[in-house]
């Protein structure tokens, strides 16, 4: 959330007012140290001009590099 959150050039302080939601809640959010329900995923998703499923798209892993020996 926080990446998408940046690509739309929006402050959490932003998305607080826009939400009407705590800033230590989008914080925890965006850190995933708090599961949300939908009903803020919805309105998050709104705040941001977004489709919900974007905020459930996650960057692919980068593969772990081999050692040479």
């Amino acid at each position: 959330m926080r990446e998408l959150r940046k690509t739309k050039n929006v402050t959490q302080e932003e998305l607080v007012r826009r939400t009407g939601f705590d800033l230590r809640q989008i914080g925890r959010i965006e850190r995933g140290e708090v599961s949300t329900n939908l009903s803020h995923v919805f309105k998050i998703a709104e705040c941001l001009g977004v489709p919900v499923h974007e905020l459930f798209t996650f960057p692919e892993p980068k593969p772990a590099s081999k050692k040479v020996k």
